[in-house]
């Protein structure tokens, strides 16, 4: 079933579960938070995000310029500025696919129908793997940079394949890959294969991480 939802286009990919803070400036976004303020029940302030594909923005471009499958997305937190900006925490929730953008009104608005993560079991295998090649991961960038994550990884095989999907220092279109995988083991079998090459390159080039030169730019609006 197709329903409507506000739109917030950016250039980042958001995983279900994991929260973002993100700085809201442009007035159709603005706009956006204001609707949602003016829901009463906090637990619907709800709207979905999709990817901008690199080297596009939204307008003339419409959905054209965007990848299809998103994420819903639930305001949690919002700090209203004095130049009328907000500074807003937001958690993923499920899936969407976008059918189509409304670019008309006062902000974006997508027609969506949810994409549901399908439900399977995944071998020890796979789950060592995936933990042992992050936790070397980690280990390699130790006296480089910040470590990309703190405590302990979860044990649920789905909110693993979240996580790392998410705190993985990836370039936006591996990062989309991860979002459409179809299921926790798949999403946890590519974020293993992914985070080997960049152990592969970081031994090529051991003083400068291989992330650091193809990571994309972050910017929210």
């Amino acid at each position: 079933m197709t329903e409507t939802l506000p739109m917030f286009p950016l250039n980042a990919v958001l995983f279900p579960g994991v929260s973002v803070p993100l700085h809201v400036f442009e007035d159709r976004y603005r706009a956006l938070v204001h609707h949602l303020l003016r829901v009463d029940d906090p637990t619907e302030r709800v709207f979905g995000s999709v990817g901008i594909r690199e080297g596009y923005e939204v307008g003339d471009h419409g959905a054209q310029s965007l990848y299809r499958v998103g994420c819903k997305v639930l305001l949690t937190e919002v700090e209203a500025q004095a130049d009328g900006s907000f500074d807003v925490v937001a958690v993923g929730l499920d899936r969407i696919e976008l059918e189509r953008l409304d670019t008309s009104g006062p902000f974006p608005v997508g027609h969506v129908v949810d994409r549901p993560e399908v439900p399977s079991p995944v071998g020890e295998p796979v789950l060592e793997a995936a933990r042992a090649t992050f936790s070397a991961y980690r280990a390699a960038l130790a006296g480089i940079r910040a470590d990309p994550y703190s405590g302990s990884l979860p044990r649920d095989p789905s909110y693993l394949s979240w996580t790392l999907a998410a705190v993985a220092p990836l370039p936006m279109p591996e990062r989309q890959s991860l979002l459409e995988a179809e299921d926790a083991g798949e999403r946890l079998i590519l974020v293993t294969d992914l985070l080997r090459s960049e152990l592969r390159a970081m031994n090529v080039i051991p003083s400068l991480p291989a992330t650091e030169v193809a990571r994309t730019r972050w910017s929210p609006n």
